[in-house]
This record gives structure tokens, C-alpha cells and sequence, in this order.
């Protein structure tokens, strides 16, 4: 499997949330922004009010597998920035959910081909 490019460094997220545009799935927000390099970044920021570690690491590794499918046919230049929705009950976190929410907002965005 490739290695995922990621975003680090707080001021890479604070531009994509400033900068970039929003869409809204069932359970998870991306923020979508072009950046000026020639491959895709990811970013995964959920909240410690979710829940605990172990729980939040669940769904990281969970949108991070959903990434992964999803990544195979979409245009290359762009961070993407991944965030739980707070209205979604961390207990209906489902992997079939995740990524139809993120191929439909892929689609939606027009970064997926």
C-alpha cells in the first residue's frame, strides 16, 4: 500500500479550514483545499470531546481505510482535511457509512474523476 501524504503542522490545517470549502456527509465534514504540489495531503483532526483515545484512534484508522479505497480515482493538488461530525454518535461509526459519505463528497467536489 502507498504511504498517505499528511498534513502536520497546525497553520497546514488552519489554511485549509480558512481557505478551503466545506462539504457535509453523515458523519464526517471535509474541507477541501488546492494546494500548489502534484499529490494529495490528508489531515485527520477529531476532537477529545469525542471520546476517549482509544475511540478516537477507531476512527481515525476508520477514515483513514476509507481514504484509501476512495483515493484511486481523484485528482492529484489538493489537502483535504477530515473532521467527525458532532451530530454523528461515535457508536453508529460504521466503515460502509464513512466511505459512501466520502465518495459522495468526493464526487460533489469534483476531485474524483
Amino acid at each position: 500500500m502507498k504511504r498517505i501524504k499528511t498534513l502536520k503542522l497546525n497553520y497546514e490545517f488552519k489554511n485549509v479550514f480558512n481557505k478551503g470549502k466545506f462539504y457535509i456527509g453523515n458523519q464526517i465534514i471535509v474541507y477541501i483545499m488546492k494546494n500548489r504540489l502534484n499529490e494529495n495531503r490528508l489531515g485527520i483532526a477529531i476532537s477529545t470531546k469525542i471520546g476517549k483515545a482509544h475511540i478516537r484512534n477507531r476512527v481515525k484508522r476508520v477514515i483513514r481505510a476509507a481514504y484509501q479505497n476512495n483515493i484511486k480515482n481523484t485528482l492529484q493538488g489538493y489537502d483535504i482535511v477530515i473532521i467527525w461530525n458532532k451530530k454523528a454518535d461515535v457508536i453508529d461509526l460504521s466503515y460502509q457509512i464513512i466511505n459512501k459519505d466520502m465518495e459522495k463528497i468526493f464526487l460533489n467536489s469534483g476531485i474524483k474523476k
